[in-house]
């Protein structure tokens, strides 16, 4: 995750800009039914989680680094203690009925010194990919999930050629150890997120973002040939934080790079945006940024249309709430996740190849430098339990009942209206709206 304070002032520039845009061609769009189809027996529905943001007992990293340097709003401590919880976690999400659970496998956790592997974090994520299929789910594999070693730090991290060449070396180790399970792939969360981060924190020069580009997707065209020699029927993508208006503007040029080494497409939505929001949009709170669950129809729509036929995978959506507290919209993460779902079902029965949603995420964690924002199923309350107790949000039952039946029930109707031009996928989503029966 996330869509942090430049990511959003971003979007904000580009909605204005599409305001004025010329209307393309719409889609023709079919009427909305009066009822919906549950996503099947074979949907993946899943949980989400990464690395850094929940294991604790932190490795050297340039995230450790960042956070022990004073440039993150609260120090990492041990997040929420994932390393010595992951039983226990593990069987949270299976009673979720989920089917997917998607974890991070820290570079810096397996490979301390350069050329030097420790076998004891290796054998951590044996065990936490064991748990993940005795449980009867499928394990969802990031490879780089924004953090690399302390020592590739020293050594300029994307700044330096010999980068790819060394995040390889550690990527084949892992597919070597792993693939014979059938996990799904992620080679970069959100890579162009991953450069923002960079840039903000200091470790790379705005000038440099083209190169660390570059250097992305040839790591991500070789590791992806080699998964497929390890493992033929693999399923490998790079997930995209999808921009509203600004989609092709910031992703497009990485995803030109990786298109046609992409098993399926890994989107990531959150936030909406609309002319009405866009005064209100507060680009430091991420809890007042608008939801608009509708988005994730036109997210859905806009890959469909850029890659047809193509397996398409929320690799993760949620809610954000400050510490936990109520939003000021009103809006419970139950309802979000429900009207999100909603949404996922009318894409599928529009046409669109949607395979699979992941929640983000099972519990909280560190969010990139705070523990304010709140994304979790479970609520944990690091600052200031001792404890870190996971506490079930209105979500858990929700999910459960979702997973169970697949999807909301066949006449549910969003707790929201659409939004009138929702700019996430503009101008298609201002001239073609989606709509509910009447």
């Amino acid at each position: 995750m996330r869509f942090r304070r430049r990511t959003f002032a971003l979007v904000v520039l580009a909605a204005s800009a599409a305001l004025t845009a010329s209307a393309a061609p719409a889609f023709a769009r079919p009427e909305p039914p009066a009822r919906i189809a549950p996503l099947g027996p074979d949907f993946l529905w899943g949980v989400a989680a990464s690395g850094f943001q929940s294991e604790g007992h932190a490795p050297d990293s340039n995230w450790s680094r960042y956070a022990a340097s004073g440039k993150t709003d609260d120090p990492y401590r041990d997040s929420i203690d994932f390393a010595d919880r992951y039983e226990s976690d593990i069987q949270l999400a299976k009673q979720l009925g989920v089917k997917v659970y998607r974890i991070g496998i820290e570079w810096a956790r397996v490979q301390p010194q350069p050329g030097v592997w420790d076998e004891d974090g290796l054998r951590f994520y044996d065990r936490v990919i064991g748990a993940i299929e005795a449980a009867g789910m499928r394990p969802m594999l990031t490879l780089d999930h924004w953090v690399y070693p302390g020592w590739e730090a020293d050594r300029g991290g994307w700044n330096q050629p010999g980068m790819v060449d060394d995040w390889l070396a550690d990527a084949r180790t892992i597919v070597d150890r792993y693939a014979a399970g059938n996990p799904l792939w992620v080679t970069f969360n959100e890579p162009t997120m991953y450069m923002i981060n960079e840039v903000r924190m200091g470790s790379l020069p705005v000038t440099a973002v083209p190169i660390m580009q570059d250097r992305i997707a040839q790591a991500h065209n070789a590791i992806y040939d080699y998964i497929h020699q390890v493992q033929p029927d693999a399923l490998v993508t790079s997930n995209v934080a999808y921009l509203p208006s600004a989609e092709d503007a910031v992703n497009g040029p990485l995803i030109g790079k990786i298109a046609a080494k992409l098993d399926y497409i890994g989107i990531d939505y959150y936030y909406g945006l609309s002319p009405d929001a866009l005064r209100s949009a507060n680009i430091s709170q991420l809890w007042h940024n608008p939801l608009q669950a509708d988005g994730i129809y036109y997210a859905l729509e806009h890959y469909s249309h850029a890659f047809p036929g193509k397996p398409l995978y929320i690799v993760e959506n949620g809610m954000p709430t400050e510490n936990g507290k109520p939003r000021d919209d009103g809006y419970t993460r139950a309802d979000d996740l429900r009207d999100t779902v909603y949404w996922v079902q009318r894409a599928k029965a529009d046409g669109m190849n949607v395979i699979g949603y992941n929640y983000w995420s099972l519990t909280d964690n560190y969010e990139w430098g705070s523990y304010t924002p709140r994304f979790g199923l479970y609520t944990v309350d690091v600052l200031t339990d001792p404890t870190l107790t996971r506490r079930p949000t209105d979500a858990v039952p929700a999910y459960t009942e979702i997973t169970r039946a697949g999807g909301v029930p066949a006449g549910y109707r969003p707790t929201r209206e659409p939004k009138t031009c929702s700019l996430a996928d503009a101008p298609a989503s201002c001239t073609d709206p989606v709509t509910l029966p009447r």
